[in-house]
């Protein structure tokens, strides 16, 4: 059985939460690999799966909950302003070294992926490998991609959703439920939503601050301060292998992650059929066995 330490690091005026799994059986020359999470400010409990990784590829996974959220600091106080992707660069960076890891993989699913591309275009000596786990390279993109699929929802949860939009009364019962129907289709199609899901999503709930600021209420109606972020421009700074996924349902639709698969130089694709935004989730076995082929072809390779 894998062996699990928490603990926390400073960060900032406040802490960072982190979880280590390590193999009981270390397979040589496997890299660690970091998991960074969504939302932003998921929390990583809905992540918590990946965390097999360690036992089934013989390699350390870390996991934690970034700053503002989860087991972490929160801050509800902090100017808007104060929440950039530079941000969440720099607690990544932080951490790699509060750990003591050298050569590593990381792994980003949504908004992580997004993260990941932003650690990736400023070449960090010791990242090997990078995946991107239903991502958009541009929230431009995503806003259109989430547009296209809200126009295939039944007319009256469509109507439901501008009508509170532009009431300003998204706290309403009838919103959350017509949300609902979006999320069931193109977040995640478990019905019941896992628990590890449910986990997440309470804790960002409780306390909303990262995501509602950076976000918005939801995950198509983005008004937060990450409404004009784009890494397309930038994104032929990425030197490392690159995996990009998504699932066929995914509300990462493909539009809005092609600009990785056509500017990053070294990247390969996948398509989990049947999947949608937490293909993870939905199909846990095949998404690690994808993820783990990868990691193994990339372990102890130098940058390119």
């Amino acid at each position: 059985m894998s062996r699990i330490t928490e603990g926390t690091m400073p960060f900032r005026d406040g802490h960072t939460w982190y979880r280590v799994t390590e193999p009981d059986t270390p397979t040589p020359g496997a890299l660690p690999l970091v998991v960074l999470h969504g939302g932003p400010g998921m929390a990583h409990d809905y992540l918590r799966n990946l965390a097999a990784l360690a036992d089934e590829t013989g390699r350390t996974v870390v996991h934690h909950d970034q700053y503002g959220c989860g087991r972490s600091s929160h801050h509800p106080d902090a100017p808007a302003e104060s929440w950039t992707p530079q941000l969440f660069v720099e607690e990544y960076t932080a951490l790699v070294a509060h750990l003591g890891l050298d050569d590593h993989h990381v792994l980003g699913q949504s908004w992580g992926g997004m993260l990941g591309a932003e650690i990736a275009v400023r070449q960090p000596e010791r990242l090997r490998s990078l995946a991107i786990c239903n991502s958009p390279a541009s929230m431009q993109l995503w806003v259109e991609g989430a547009a296209e699929l809200r126009a295939e929802l039944p007319q009256d949860v469509q109507d439901a959703l501008t009508r509170h939009e532009e009431a300003g009364t998204v706290d309403d019962p009838e919103y959350l439920a017509a949300t609902q129907v979006f999320y069931e289709r193109h977040v995640c199609r478990v019905v019941p939503m896992p628990q590890d899901f449910v986990d997440s999503e309470e804790q960002m709930e409780a306390e909303p601050t990262v995501y509602h600021t950076m976000n918005g209420p939801n995950e198509f109606h983005v008004i937060g301060t990450m409404r004009d972020w784009t890494i397309v421009d930038r994104l032929d700074q990425v030197t490392v292998p690159t995996l990009v996924v998504a699932g066929e349902h995914d509300e990462a639709t493909p539009a809005t992650w092609q600009p990785f698969v056509e500017r990053i130089a070294d990247v390969r694709q996948h398509v989990f059929s049947g999947a949608s935004h937490c293909s993870h989730l939905e199909q846990p076995e095949e998404f690690r066995r994808v993820i783990a082929a990868f990691l193994a072809e990339h372990d102890g390779q130098p940058t390119g």
